[in-house]
């Protein structure tokens, strides 16, 4: 049986769109059944079993219509597996994890989401917006920092834990507590 996944995400120049379609397509490549939109375009989250939610960060800051996805479907959200992700360093710190931005921490950990995987973003002077971020995209740090390797792994971590738990025995209406 597989599980049905909403991966939902909030971009402003659109790396973090297309981190998103690749987790899409490696948890569909896992068996699972997939839906792949903009945070502003979900209506209901009620027939996903599963959330992964990411963002696109800007001076440790999520997007604003990330944070009104987890406000508004926080409730249910708490019956659900959730993984966070957030995408945007660039440059000589690219690799290391950001810290999650307080206000997303605190509904994250009220949600029971898994820690927010960092993800290195794209940089392309063709698509910044903004005066700093097209200042930003002249210089040595432009170009495409993603790493499609790491992000496949991850996303078919996600695809285990979401088969880990549909095999799990209280999944398959087993009395779990007469056993062990």
């Amino acid at each position: 049986m597989s599980r049905k996944v909403l991966v939902a995400y909030a971009t402003k120049m659109g790396a973090t769109a297309g981190i998103a379609a690749a987790i899409g397509e490696e948890l569909e490549r896992g068996g699972h059944q997939v839906d792949v939109c903009e945070v502003d375009q979900v209506g209901s989250i009620e027939e996903y079993e599963a959330v992964v939610l990411g963002s696109a960060i800007y001076v440790k800051r999520w997007r604003p219509e990330a944070v009104r996805f987890l406000r508004k479907y926080r409730e249910e959200l708490r019956s659900r597996q959730v993984w966070l992700f957030h995408s945007g360093p660039v440059g000589p710190d690219k690799d290391q994890l950001q810290e999650m931005p307080g206000n997303v921490k605190r509904l994250a950990h009220r949600i029971g989401a898994t820690p927010a995987m960092t993800f290195a973003g794209r940089l392309d002077p063709a698509t910044a917006k903004g005066f700093i971020a097209k200042r930003l995209a002249r210089s040595e740090l432009s170009g495409d920092a993603r790493d499609w390797e790491l992000i496949r792994a991850w996303s078919s971590d996600i695809g285990a834990a979401i088969h880990a738990i549909e095999s799990a025995p209280w999944q398959r209406g087993m009395d779990y507590r007469r056993h062990g």
